[in-house]
């Protein structure tokens, strides 16, 4: 198992090298625990589930190289998308979401530069799209493609 301190294999997926579903839910758990709380953040997820953590951990699985569960079972890539419609996510929300992951993310994630620098830009890169698809007036995204994956090189699908 990954700890925060070891060194990560960078030959394997980034998937595997944050350390599985089980460092991703932990992830996750830590993070919605202070989003929940956080005043700028609580009134965007108003309507926030279990099913809602539980999804996002699936999303990351999938989006870092582990099993396809997102795609086969919730919808895939439309179907993220889709979920942040009409959500009207500020830029001051966007950065602060962005902010507390980050920072969940050293205390939760293995501390390997390269890898804290490639989810950070996943992290970026995610909210934008999430932010944009958000102030949409048409529920009409076209077709967004499969799962975008991510890994130690960055975007690679």
């Amino acid at each position: 198992m990954t700890t925060p301190d070891s060194p990560v294999d960078r030959t394997g997926t980034f998937y595997e090298a944050v350390g599985g579903s089980d460092a991703l839910r932990r992830l996750i758990d830590s993070f919605y625990e202070q989003v929940l709380v956080d005043p700028l953040l609580a009134p965007v997820f108003v309507h926030f589930t279990q099913a809602h953590v539980d999804h996002v951990v699936v999303w990351l699985t999938e989006v870092f190289g582990g099993p396809a569960e997102y795609t086969a079972r919730l919808g895939g890539h439309q179907a993220l998308l889709s979920q942040h419609l009409d959500l009207r996510i500020t830029e001051e929300q966007r950065a602060r979401w962005v902010e507390l992951m980050l920072a969940t993310a050293v205390k939760e994630l293995p501390a390997d530069a390269l890898l804290r620098q490639r989810f950070a830009e996943y992290i970026e890169w995610g909210t934008r799209i999430a932010m944009s698809v958000s102030h949409q007036e048409s529920s009409d995204l076209g077709d967004p493609g499969p799962v975008p994956h991510w890994g130690w090189d960055g975007l690679t699908r």
